[in-house]
Order: structure tokens, then sequence, then C-alpha cells
């Protein structure tokens, strides 16, 4: 009996554990059939003037590799990225992203995640989540526009997105402004302070574009501005939509244009976004060129930066759509890298800068904390030796006395803003690069920057700084101080990542 009953317990044991096993087996199996394969609307924040953020992702997952596309209100890029369980990574390949910019997990048909840290969740997409197609407008025919004779040396300012991204709003616009002229930056060269993205309302019956609540009268903000002795910028894109998803100039130029001249804007930026979703990177220049047809027919003068990213070659045509500067770059962020790649891609647009049109880099991230002191110096040089744009990206309130000896060093601002306009040019050698930037006054500033992670020697030999004459005086412009060179050289240790930036002067 008591055999019997101990065997009938364990069959019983036996069965049940059977089932349970084959329970857990078919959940996981059908957990791992899940697939992020098809057509996904992904709903998030709500923006600032009251309209929600979507995303429509379109993937196929091959075992652990996702690629497709995914469109924002503002943009659209191909991806590409991996899958492990549940968990995924995106990340944009007409950016060339190095970190996940969409993070998400799949779970019960639908997606959680993150997309550049904001949360949002996603599910199958059905026909009436497209995003309407707006009416498509030809491009103009090309022709000159005239020059608005602005930005004969790189602009200088303060751009809000860097530090504040869409958490910019007017109070803070103002308190930067006092801070220009407190610091020091304005009499230093830095006139401009740009608001960016995010301060779009929604238009009116009449087409009229408004502010969102953060700006509630540009006009009068503009003009507090302008009573610090300082200029105002503003932002906007030719897509229907600007990156952040607001609505932007699309259809609108010619009203867009007298709005901000109304205002009293100086200085518009206009950035390629949504427009990538209607237009081919062949038509950039009509389609920049419209914005500056409206923007000489105000008759104020506005700086036109154009932000298209490098594409289309826009160095070769920027002039001809009245650009004064246009972005040869992705976004920078506040990394060694990212900066060293953004430089290294002003190489060769080097022959088309000079006085009312320059090859930008992006803004400058000194003071923003995520690169060391000495990585900052490299930045502020390479920038002035480039003949760079100036645009300072911290919070200008708060600044250390590092940030501040960096972003004002009047003797490196002086480089930057040589009235000939030159372009440095670099020569490698193993860990060190050479930058020689020609002076109107027939001498040279010359920056060598140690891409090695520990101190290394640097040597400038003046035969190969191309001077009409031998060298009269030397100084470093970090140190303040005149140095020699002996035997035509002079030599100098220069710490990780650091810079010796040196002007130097000829009989």
């Amino acid at each position: 009996m008591t055999i019997k009953t101990f065997t009938k317990n364990t069959a019983g044991l036996l069965v049940a554990g059977a089932a349970g096993m084959l329970l857990a087996i078919t959940l996981t199996a059908c957990k791992s059939q899940q697939s992020l394969t098809g057509s996904w609307t992904a709903t998030g924040k709500t923006l600032e003037n009251g309209e929600q953020q979507k995303a429509i992702l379109e993937l196929k997952q091959d075992g652990s590799q996702l690629s497709g596309t995914v469109r924002g209100l503002g943009f659209q890029t191909n991806v590409k990225g991996t899958v492990n369980g549940s968990h995924f990574e995106l990340f944009g390949v007409d950016w060339n992203d190095k970190k996940p910019f969409l993070v998400g997990d799949l779970a019960d048909g639908k997606i959680e995640g993150t997309e550049w840290g904001d949360k949002f969740v996603a599910k199958p997409a059905t026909p009436a989540d497209a995003f309407p197609t707006p009416p498509y407008i030809d491009p103009p025919a090309l022709h000159p526009v005239p020059y608005n004779g602005l930005a004969k040396t790189p602009p200088m300012g303060w751009n809000s997105w860097n530090l504040f991204a869409d958490k910019v709003d007017d109070q803070t616009v103002r308190t930067m402004a006092d801070a220009m002229v407190s610091s020091g930056m304005r009499d230093a060269g830095y006139i401009y302070v740009n608001i960016d993205d995010t301060w779009e309302g929604v238009r009116d019956a009449n087409g009229v574009l408004g502010t969102n609540h953060k700006f509630p009268d540009m006009k009068a903000l503009a003009d507090y501005v302008h009573s610090k002795g300082l200029k105002i910028g503003i932002y906007s894109s030719p897509g229907p939509r600007t990156c952040g998803g607001y609505p932007a100039s699309y259809g609108h130029e010619e009203q867009d244009a007298k709005m901000f001249a109304a205002w009293g804007i100086d200085y518009l930026k206009y950035d390629w976004c949504s427009a990538s979703t209607i237009y081919k990177d062949q038509q950039l220049q009509p389609i920049y060129q419209r914005m500056g047809d409206a923007l000489h027919s105000t008759g104020r003068p506005i700086v036109y930066s154009l932000c298209e990213y490098g594409l289309g070659s826009v160095e070769k045509w920027g002039p001809q759509v009245d650009g004064n500067l246009w972005r040869t770059t992705g976004d920078i962020r506040d990394e060694w890298e990212s900066m060293m790649d953004n430089i290294e891609k002003q190489v060769p647009t080097a022959p088309y800068a000079g006085p009312g049109h320059w090859n930008d880099p992006d803004m400058l991230e000194v003071g923003n904390g995520h690169m060391t002191d000495d990585e900052y110096r490299t930045h502020m040089s390479l920038w002035a030796l480039t003949a760079a744009p100036l645009l300072a990206g911290n919070d200008i309130r708060t600044m250390t006395q590092v940030t501040r000896s960096i972003l004002l060093n009047k003797e490196v601002i002086a480089i930057n803003q040589d009235p000939l306009g030159k372009q440095a040019s670099p020569a490698k050698n193993r860990k060190l690069e050479t930058w020689v930037k020609p002076l109107k006054d027939g001498n040279v500033a010359v920056g060598v920057v140690n891409l090695d992670s520990s101190p290394g020697t640097a040597t400038v030999k003046a035969s190969d700084l191309q001077l009409k004459g031998s060298v009269r005086s030397a100084r470093d412009l970090w140190t303040h101080k005149d140095v020699k060179f002996a035997n035509g050289e002079y030599s100098a240790t220069v710490p990780a990542h650091g810079v010796l930036l040196l002007r130097v002067s000829v009989r």
C-alpha cells in the first residue's frame, strides 16, 4: 500500500511537472516569436504648443539585427540596431550615431521606450496613423541672391540648444543677455543671442505663426536684447516641421521672413530637418534660395545660417543663396571624438571660407562639463584657426573662471576674427596635428594638437610655416607669454588632447 501510494503520488507530480514545463516552454516560445518587424506608431510627450509628438517606426528584424526607418514630425532617418530578447536599440544611420537615439522593449504587442530620453509608447500602426502629405511646392529657378553685406568676420554669440534644448524660454534669454554684458562676452565680440528650436506655437487661419507660452512677446524680447547692445537670432526650417516637431516655414517663407523682420530678428538659423521628407539633397540650393530671397526682400539685415549638415556640397553654392555660414557637419556633442570629427570635416571645405561666408562645424561646447579644460582649449583653438563661427553653448550666467578664460581669450578671438578670413589646414605627424592659418598682416597662427592620451612634445619649425621672412617674435596665446625660436624652431610639452597655439610674426 505504501509503495502503491508513493508510486501514485510520484506519477501525479511527474504529470504536473511535465504540464508546468510545457506551459513554460509555450510561454517562452510565444515571447521569442514576438517580432519587431512591421510598422509601429509611437506617441510621446506633448509639445509646448499643445501638439503631441509622434513617430512612425518601419522596422525589419532579422534575428538579433534591426533595420528600417524612423520618421518623426520633424525628421526621417534610416536606422540600424540590435535586439536582445525583448530589448532593442536603434542608431541613426544618416547621422552616423555613436550612441542609440531610440531604445525600447517589446511586450504584449506594444513597445515602451525612450527617444532622445523622452518616453514613448508604440503600437502597431494603422492607415489612419500615416503622416499627412503636404502639397508639393516646386523649387524656384536658380539665380544669385544679392549679398547682404553681413558676417565679414565669423559670427560670434550664444545659442540655446546645446545646454537648454527645449527648456529655453523668454526669461532664460533675458538673463542670458544680461550675463553676456556683465561677463564681458559682448565686449569680446559675442553679440548674437540665438533662440533655437521650440519657440513656435501654431499657425492661425491666416497662416501667421505665433509663439508658444514660453515666449509670450517675441518683439518685446527682441527689444530687450537690443537694449543691451546685442542682436537676436531665431530658428526655423524649410520643411513643414522643425527638428523638434514644431511648425516650420514650408509654404510660408515670405510670410515668416516679414514676421521675423517685424520682430527685429537679426539672425536666422534654417535647419533642413523635415524638408528631407519632401525634397532631395540635389534640391538644397533652390530651397535655401527661397528663404534667402524672402529675407532679402524684407530690407532688414539678417544673418542667414544654413543648417544642412554638410549635404549637397553646400560650400560651393552657399554664397549664391546669400548664406553667411553653413554647416559642414552633423550635430556636435560635448565629447572629444565628436569635436575632432567635426573639425576634421572642415578640411576639404577650406578654400570656400572667407569674409561673408563661413564653414560651420557647429556650436561650441566649452564649459558644458563633459570634456577636460585642455580639450576645451583645443576646441576653442581649432574653431579659431578654421575661422569657424564662435557660438557659445554653455550657461554664461554661471561660468567658472577657467571657462571664462577660454571663451574670453582675446588673443585667440583675434585669430578667429582676422579680416583675411583664411581657414587653416592641417598636417599630421603621428599623434600630433599642426594647423597653420595665414593672417592679414603677413604673420601666421599655428596650432599643434596632441591627439594622444598622454603628454607629447610639439616642435614648430619656421621652415614649415611658409613665412615671408624670418621669425621676428612668437607668442603663446594660452600662457600669454612670448617665446623664442632657437635655430629656426620652438618646442614645448603639450598635455594629452591639449594644444600649443602660437602667433608668429615675421621680420
